[in-house]
């Protein structure tokens, strides 16, 4: 009892959060991660877990019958619900998928603004735990449990310093990853995109759809910005610098 009341003050209490240089610098890290497309062709594999996510979470909360999710190594995935074929259901089925990521990313920075870290990756956990009971093959299986294994690993390994610099930057990924999909949706529309399929179901213009995405991911990714980086960016003196890289540290921030 004495070790499940421990998790819990930890999970429910706040925890030290990195100074603004520190939280700038995170984003930086997450920028180029999204802007290359190198290191971009394995991370959005985290983007499309939420993406589909989002589908499948929307699809059982608007009464229709999810039947899985499937992940696939190009990165694309594809979640199956049953229902009506029309009405706001399935609109908001279809709409949920892009602006997942970014809403996530919002709430993820809202959540360590309050100083709330290991709260922000537990919750982590426990979304990629349930997005894994719906999914249908090995690859999607595989890409996340690495994804839950890499936030475990940091959650309970980790310091708390390292901790905080991993969720913020976790916290950047999801805004400024929510961004880049919907700005290829742009450039590389095809008929079975969920703008197009939106498109079918209501008679609102594709490229309507597509601006509402962006509209949507840009606010998000500034209000996030706006949370993470409250301040101005204070750089440290360079005598505290190695205190502050050194992962054993217990550097209070």
């Amino acid at each position: 009892m004495s070790v499940l009341t421990e998790l819990w003050h930890r999970l429910i209490g706040t925890q030290p959060v990195p100074p603004s240089w520190v939280v700038a610098a995170s984003g930086l890290a997450a920028l180029a991660i999204v802007a290359n497309r190198g290191t971009w062709r394995l991370s959005r594999n985290v983007i499309t877990i939420a993406h589909e996510g989002g589908h499948a979470l929307v699809s059982v909360l608007s009464g229709r019958r999810l039947d899985g999710i499937r992940l696939h190594a190009d990165t694309s995935g594809v979640t199956y619900s049953r229902g009506r074929g029309s009405g706001p259901g399935i609109v908001a089925t279809t709409a949920a998928g892009y602006l997942t990521p970014p809403l996530l990313g919002a709430g993820s920075a809202w959540l360590l603004a309050s100083r709330h870290v290991t709260a922000m990756l537990w919750l982590a956990v426990l979304l990629l735990a349930v997005t894994i009971l719906a999914i249908r093959n090995a690859y999607g299986v595989l890409a996340v449990l690495v994804t839950i294994g890499a936030v475990i690993a940091v959650t309970w390994l980790a310091s708390p310093v390292i901790q905080a610099v991993f969720a913020y930057a976790c916290s950047w990924f999801l805004l400024l990853g929510g961004v880049r999909p919907v700005l290829e949706l742009r450039g590389r529309r095809h008929r079975m995109s969920d703008a197009d399929q939106l498109a079918r179901l209501t008679g609102v213009p594709a490229g309507l759809w597509v601006l509402t995405f962006a509209v949507v991911a840009v606010a998000a990714m500034l209000l996030g910005a706006r949370l993470l980086i409250p301040g101005q960016v204070h750089l440290p003196a360079a005598a505290g610098l190695p205190r502050l890289l050194n992962p054993a540290s217990r550097y209070r921030w």
